[in-house]
């Protein structure tokens, strides 16, 4: 199982980790999303395409990239 780390920047709450991790988890392929408010991150693991699980993030108005 493949495992994409994003650095996610402008969460400030829960529920802004509840708002990110509900928008990962929609992405097709996604088996499970940990996202983290202390480190700006979200680790995913499964099978799914790393831009549409950056567009996911930024649709929901926050900043997204891979992280390398």
């Amino acid at each position: 199982m493949e495992s994409i780390t994003l650095r996610i920047s402008g969460m400030t709450c829960g529920h802004c980790v509840n708002t990110v991790t509900k928008a990962l988890q929609s992405v097709p392929g996604v088996r499970s999303a940990s996202v983290s408010l202390e480190l700006e991150e979200a680790v995913i693991q499964g099978a799914a395409d790393a831009q549409t699980l950056l567009q996911a993030v930024r649709g929901q108005g926050y900043s997204a990239e891979v992280k390398r």
